[in-house]
C-alpha cells in the first residue's frame, strides 16, 4: 500500500513533535498518519498540513508505519522531507 514509498525515502521525520516543525518550515512533500494513532495527537499535525497544502496520507497501522520509517516502534507521523 502506501508504505513503500516510506521505504524507499531518503529523508524520513518520524514522530509528531519533529512532523510538525518540518511542516511549519515548509520542508515536507507528504505526511503520512496513522490512523491508530491518538486523534488528540494527530489532530494537529492534520490541521496544520492542510493549512500548508502538505499532502496527508493514511495508513492503518502505526507498528507498520514504524517498520516502513525503520524503527522498533510504532509511529503515529511521519513525513517524507523534500529534497535539496
Amino acid at each position: 500500500m502506501s508504505y513503500e514509498k516510506v521505504e524507499r525515502a531518503k529523508d524520513l521525520t518520524i514522530g509528531i513533535k519533529q512532523t510538525i516543525k518540518a511542516v511549519e518550515n515548509q520542508q515536507v512533500e507528504a505526511v503520512y498518519i496513522a490512523i491508530d494513532a491518538d486523534k488528540r495527537l494527530t489532530q494537529k499535525v492534520e490541521l496544520l498540513c492542510k493549512e500548508k497544502g502538505v499532502p496527508v496520507i493514511h495508513v492503518d497501522s502505526m507498528h507498520r508505519l514504524g517498520k516502513a520509517c525503520g524503527i522498533e516502534v510504532g509511529a503515529a507521523t511521519a513525513a517524507i522531507r523534500k529534497s535539496g
